[in-house]
């Protein structure tokens, strides 16, 4: 079953909580805080593997968890840190955070992506002793970790794409050309997914070519297969445009050529605008004339065009040359690029509110939005501070702080971070 489209949530691992605990020792007086620190939450890291070609192991398994920090224990020993979750995808798997669209990464190379982030770890009541604070009774709780439902996109890692009609031989060229093995019978829809094969050059050469199936008049906007598998075109660095010279399906060729462009440019209209090459095939089965007509209707387009008869390998080769030319001029495969999600994004989710207490003079401040603001925010760019400055005035916590009894030089704790209060 090939499933190139899945939604799942992904949750790290919340960070332990830190300890409250006093040293206890023969012989010793008050001993003093020896509470330790929560251990960090798992992360969840997305890794390619190479012998995965869909999506279908996330259609049935919805949500994935990464294990908790252990709390930490006393004579200032931290928690174990949670086991990091490896999910393994298939190589072109883009991952999107749903409510934004942002592009979170883009797995087309070996590098393991850290999606969410594992909670860290509390501090214990060892961090918060002071000259005026000598036994500090309370600890931190850990950080949750972060949590994203994001969506899974295979879009096929291919150097080349076949275009066209249902039976004009994509899959026939596709398996005289490499060790690729589609299902290949005489009749519409044999090829309902697409087919990878490697096109071995010479000693070190080689390019992949993907058949795209299904693309039929309407596809771009959503008839018939074609719509399913028209982003896998997406990342191709040039099209071949295979046409049934001969019309033997009573199609004609030229109407074909401007279906299919037409389809393209409706899906993305840059599509419309990648290298494109044309190949007449069938061209056992057509006239001299049939052929002619072909050629000066493609060659006034300004498309280079060339004849293959796909299943005796006739032209074939010389095809596959002109395309390994080709592609030398052309830019690598498309790699989408990494999106921040704004911080204005987080501070939408702000009606859900946020907690204030007080422990022996520190003002701790707890919200799951704000936190995901927090771990956003970097405290050395101006801009980006004054942005969670802001969202602390405009969300009411610094009201709530004032009314319970802040003065300057207080302290307030939101998660792991601590400033003194200044009016």
């Amino acid at each position: 079953m090939f499933v190139d489209k899945a939604k799942i949530k992904i949750k790290a691992g919340n960070g332990g909580d830190g300890k409250v605990t006093f040293h206890r020792e023969k012989y010793v007086a008050a001993g003093g805080p020896d509470g330790g620190d929560g251990g960090k939450g798992g992360n969840i890291i997305f890794q390619v593997d190479e012998n995965l070609a869909t999506l279908a192991d996330f259609k049935y398994k919805r949500k994935y968890t990464s294990p908790n920090g252990a709390n930490g224990e006393p004579r200032r020993r931290n928690g174990k840190s949670g086991e990091d979750l490896i999910i393994r995808v298939p190589r072109g798997t883009i991952i999107r955070e749903v409510e934004s669209g942002a592009v979170m990464a883009d797995m087309a190379t070996e590098k393991p992506f850290v999606a969410a982030k594992g909670g860290r770890g509390g501090w214990g009541n060892s961090h918060f002793a002071t000259p005026t604070r000598q036994a500090p009774r309370f600890a931190k709780s850990g950080t949750p970790g972060e949590e994203w439902e994001v969506e899974l996109e295979l879009k096929l890692m291919a150097d080349v794409g076949l275009l066209g009609f249902p039976n004009v031989g994509k899959s026939t060229l596709i398996s005289v050309v490499s060790e690729a093995k589609p299902i290949i019978a005489d009749y519409h829809f044999t090829t309902i997914t697409p087919v990878l094969g490697v096109v071995y050059i010479g000693e070190g050469q080689s390019f992949v070519m993907a058949d795209i199936p299904g693309i039929i008049e309407g596809a771009g906007e959503g008839v018939g297969l074609g719509h399913e598998f028209l982003r896998h075109v997406e990342r191709c660095r040039m099209l071949v445009h295979i046409l049934d010279v001969a019309g033997s399906e009573g199609r004609d060729p030229v109407e074909d050529f401007e279906t299919i462009n037409a389809e393209l440019k409706t899906f993305d209209p840059e599509l419309a605008e990648r290298p494109q090459i044309v190949v007449a095939n069938k061209t056992d089965l057509a006239t001299p004339e049939q052929i002619e007509r072909l050629r000066d209707y493609i060659t006034g387009k300004g498309y280079a065009f060339y004849t293959m008869c796909a299943p005796i390998a006739e032209g074939t080769a010389e095809l596959v040359n002109v395309i390994a030319a080709k592609l030398q001029t052309l830019p690598p495969v498309i790699k989408f690029e990494a999106e921040e999600i704004p911080l204005a994004f987080f501070d939408k989710q702000k009606d859900a509110g946020f907690t204030l207490t007080v422990h022996e003079g520190v003002y701790v401040v707890e919200s799951e939005w704000l936190l995901k603001i927090l771990q956003k925010t970097d405290m050395d760019d101006y801009e980006s501070l004054q942005f969670f400055q802001r969202a602390l005035v405009s969300n009411g916590i610094i009201d709530a702080l004032v009314e319970k009894g802040i003065t300057e030089g207080d302290t307030v704790s939101i998660y792991d971070f601590e400033f003194d209060y200044v009016p």
